[in-house]
């Protein structure tokens, strides 16, 4: 992540031939991405993006200066979009920017360690949050409504509600060294 700012969407392939784009938005509305003023690219790139439309899938069709064929909107793909944190609207109380939970330690409801979070995505069936455990490969539990019991920003912790069972082969439930 660039420094000082968050992630607002993914390029997630060119849509038609003129150089437009399709945007995986994670904002609250797809028509947000162009709301903040010019976006900057992993590397360092600025473009100023405007929504075109939004597909039946949710992802918004982006025009950008500069990208003109299919074969630059191609070379796009996989670029995240990212934002200067102060362009964003402030929060309402009990609202937490995403990218400010990654890091964060992860226990279930009865306080056993599951991980750290490195990601939340959401494949249209709500939630789930990606967790880095002490050895093996990534786990991944439900994370958005009632499954989110608390977060804590002071001590960088977020306790979950798992499913019974879910988990039983997945960690052995020590806390890290």
């Amino acid at each position: 992540m660039i420094s000082g700012h968050l992630p607002i969407g993914a390029i997630v392939g060119p849509q038609g031939i003129k150089g437009q784009f399709k945007v995986k938005p994670f904002t609250a509305t797809p028509q947000a991405l162009s709301a903040y003023g010019p976006v900057t690219l992993d590397d360092g790139r600025q473009l100023q993006l405007q929504v075109t439309s939004v597909n039946a899938k949710g992802l918004a069709i982006v025009r950008a200066k500069g990208v003109e064929t299919r074969e630059a909107a191609e070379a796009l793909r996989g670029v995240t979009l990212h934002v200067s944190r102060d362009r964003l609207p402030d929060l309402d109380d009990g609202e937490i920017y995403h990218a400010d939970l990654l890091g964060m330690a992860v226990t279930d409801q009865n306080g056993q360690w599951l991980g750290k979070l490195v990601a939340i995505h959401d494949f249209g069936a709500g939630e789930i949050a990606e967790l880095a455990v002490e050895s093996g490969p990534t786990i991944m539990v439900p994370f958005g409504g009632d499954r989110l019991l608390a977060v804590d920003m002071a001590a960088k912790t977020i306790d979950l509600s798992v499913p019974a069972g879910l988990l039983d082969d997945a960690i052995d439930g020590d806390t890290p060294a």
